[in-house]
């Protein structure tokens, strides 16, 4: 076996002259969801990872993110790097931690059952924390928030049956103060966003709040919180604003805040909303697979912002697709959004292998649920795509799937590792990307190439794998091609069903479209949801306020570009 994977190695090598790429720097880092982590193997039950319910802070110039059962948390000092800290000091096996700076010190805690203490570091890359004081009572789901008179305040709640609470607690022994208020509650048969289901469609089962979150602004408290569930595609952030962190909270208009329900990674609930060192928001939410555990689940990272009348936003429009890291203050998502194109969704395939039905259209169909598995985790094992035609391609996503894995925790040594090539003649191959001598095992590896290069045959190779088979759930490349552009969606038909929360949609089929964005929201110029739909020409989205009236618009897309119907903006009362 090792001669074979040497044998591909001087190849590829040898290959390497054959071809060479055309040159176009990118200025800047991009990133694209699933978040680039090393993600860690849930420690019991089926083999499958896991990190869930992102708190995000700044300390000391850096960034830390805490996840639920990861082991330990990471820290960066761009937002697009990420170094892991492994700790035992804390209770890093346990769900939704939240964080928060303290007189030059970091306080956490975790939903507790049985464990309601505070920790503290004043150095986290150490790994060394210590137990300093309890809440008062469990809580699940808690959320620490000091406000600029420096008071500070415990959100809490997850639960299908009881409210989100908030109380005062004091700064130094974390003891509640004065008066614990309910700040809200569920209202399924209401908001839509907050009805179970991938689709909003489980009426019967009744949606989990938690996970809050809040944000000041301009004089305005805005509390966010996750509904219907995290098992769902659905699963998305809404958002009440009150004058008082503790109330009363009223519905913002925009809502839910954060929501992507269809694409490759879905899902944008129990999250948090920072700042960067530029004045820029960003949300990192929930991204649900749920298919070997309801809670096997990823982090996103999706663009935030406050328009003029103070609505708090998050923009998911080609949130899976990749956005730039800014070194400024923006303005939009436009900022951010490079233009590169996904090139390779239902493209030809070609496996070396297949196991069972796991077959290789798996590979690029935009479903993070779905993969192909090869029949072994040998280096003999490839996976190779045929873009159609020549497009320049600027960046790369592997998404590696778990078959046949027998890892459980954080284990040391798990790599991946493998090559990418490329080819213009399917026979002649440069190597893309090398990474033979990998050391982690970071399974949604996103590669932004340092120069853009111009192939149409694009081949994985593998030659190590933590475990199990070699498995892909999303072998993803984004570039720019120079064919035409779809054509403009002429009309969309906007029907507002009897039940309010929901609507139907259709418009006429755009030649040359790969898929569809539909923005919608409560006014004209407020068009802040998004919806993202491949091949189909129509759509219903059972997410909508029934006290609401929205206005939609659809844009048409391709591997060339994005054709958007700007005149079109069509009316659901």
């Amino acid at each position: 076996m090792r001669k074979l994977v040497l044998s591909l190695l001087v190849a590829i090598l040898f290959a390497s002259c054959a071809e060479k790429p055309s040159i176009a720097k990118t200025e800047l880092a991009t990133v694209c969801n699933p978040m680039n982590l090393s993600y860690r193997f849930r420690p019991d039950g089926e083999s499958r990872r896991e990190a869930a319910d992102p708190t995000v802070i700044e300390f000391k110039g850096e960034y830390y993110l805490f996840a639920s059962k990861s082991g330990g948390y990471w820290h960066s000092k761009d937002l697009a790097q990420w170094t892991f800290v492994l700790s035992n000091e804390i209770p890093v096996e346990d769900y939704a931690p939240t964080a928060i700076v303290l007189r030059d010190t970091i306080f956490m805690a975790i939903s507790s059952k049985g464990n309601n203490k505070v920790y503290k570091s004043a150095d986290p890359k150490s790994g060394k924390w210590l137990a300093v004081d309890d809440l008062d009572f469990p809580v699940e789901d808690p959320c620490f928030y000091q406000d600029t008179d420096e008071k500070l305040y415990l959100y809490w709640g997850c639960s299908n049956v009881k409210p989100l609470y908030v109380s005062e607690i004091d700064v130094n022994t974390f003891n509640v103060i004065g008066e614990t208020k309910e700040v809200l509650n569920q209202n399924p048969a209401e908001y839509g966003w907050e009805v179970r289901g991938d689709y909003n469609t489980e009426y019967e089962n009744a949606p989990w709040l938690e996970g809050c979150w809040m944000n000041k602004h301009n004089g305005k408290y805005y509390l966010q919180y996750s509904a219907p569930g995290t098992r769902e595609k659905s699963y998305a952030d809404g958002v009440y604003v009150a004058d008082h962190p503790m109330g009363p909270f009223a519905l913002a208009e925009h809502n839910p805040f954060a929501y992507k329900p269809e694409g490759f990674a879905c899902g944008a609930g129990h999250g948090s909303t920072i700042e960067d060192a530029y004045g820029n928001f960003w949300h990192l939410g929930t991204i649900s697979i749920s298919v070997k555990h309801k809670f096997e689940r990823r982090v996103g990272f999706y663009p935030a912002f406050w328009d003029e009348d103070g609505i708090m936003y998050s923009t998911t429009k080609y949130g899976d697709y990749p956005i730039a890291i800014p070194n400024k203050k923006i303005k939009s998502f436009e900022d951010i959004f490079p233009g590169w194109m996904l090139l390779s969704y239902n493209k030809k395939v070609s496996v070396s292998s297949t196991l069972d039905a796991y077959q290789a259209s798996n590979i690029n169909d935009e479903n993070i649920r779905t993969y192909w598995a090869a029949a072994t985790g040998d280096g003999s094992e490839w996976a190779s795509i045929d873009l159609g035609e020549q497009y320049d391609v600027y960046a790369i996503q592997m998404n590696f799937a778990e078959q046949n894995t027998n890892l459980f925790g954080r284990l040391a040594g798990l790599r991946h590792q493998y090559v990418i090539e490329a080819s213009n003649n399917n026979k002649d191959w440069a190597v893309l990307v090398d990474k033979s001598k990998n050391d982690n095992d970071n399974s949604h590896d996103y590669i932004q190439l340092s120069e853009k290069v111009s192939y149409r045959y694009l081949r994985v190779i593998n030659i190590q794998v933590p475990d199990g088979s070699f498995a892909i759930s999303g072998f993803r490349v984004f570039g720019k091609g120079s064919g035409a552009k779809p054509s403009a969606v002429k009309s969309l038909t906007v029907l507002r069903k009897k039940d309010r929360r929901a609507v139907d949609l259709s418009w006429n089929k755009s030649e040359h479209a790969t898929g569809y964005n539909i923005s919608y929201g409560n006014a004209k110029d407020k068009l802040y949801h998004n919806y993202l739909v491949y091949g189909d020409t129509a759509v219903t989205i059972r997410s909508l306020n029934s006290n609401q009236e929205y206005f939609f618009t659809i844009e048409a897309f391709n591997e060339n570009g994005i054709v958007k119907s700007e005149a079109l903006i069509s009316r659901a009362e």
